[in-house]
């Protein structure tokens, strides 16, 4: 954290084949090493994948399965007089677009399949149709918000 000023947000580069800076941003979150066209080789044929599995428009289905995934609440530990608890908190627009690209790379990834573009792919459909782990994920974080509820006047 910067003690001198606070550091500007850089703008996500849409990507080349849509146009999309979410789309931009979820190649960016895939890409390993700074190799950029193998992520979009990932993304691009994930999403060629999905249209000929559903006959449906994969940017509409991936933005449904992200809406899907997107988290409102979650949990972070605030210490109070010796005892640590788990405080119920809203996530800015910003931080659940990032939290929901995180967990829908890392639940494709553990899938079992042949290639990253069939597990993403099958992640992304099992997504917007509200089943799969990063929906599980953002059940779970809701869940584990709700029950801690009780501790929400310290928040600050």
């Amino acid at each position: 954290m910067p003690r001198r000023r606070e550091v500007p947000k850089r703008q996500t580069i849409p990507d080349s084949k849509h146009g999309d800076q979410t789309v931009g941003r979820f190649i960016n979150v895939i890409m390993r090493d700074g190799k950029k066209s193998t992520a979009e080789n990932i993304v691009y044929g994930a999403f060629d994948e999905i249209e000929s599995k559903m006959r449906a428009e994969p940017l509409a289905m991936f933005r449904r399965a992200l809406d899907n995934i997107r988290p409102r609440l979650e949990v972070k530990s605030r210490r109070v007089g010796g005892a640590t608890y788990q405080v119920p908190i809203e996530i800015s627009p910003n931080r659940a677009n990032s939290l929901a690209m995180r967990w829908l790379v890392q639940y494709s990834a553990s899938r079992p399949g042949k290639s990253m573009k069939e597990r993403l792919a099958n992640e992304i459909i099992d997504a917007a149709n509200e089943r799969g782990e990063a929906v599980k994920k953002r059940e779970d974080t809701h869940r584990m918000a709700e029950a801690n509820k009780a501790f929400a006047h310290y928040r600050w």
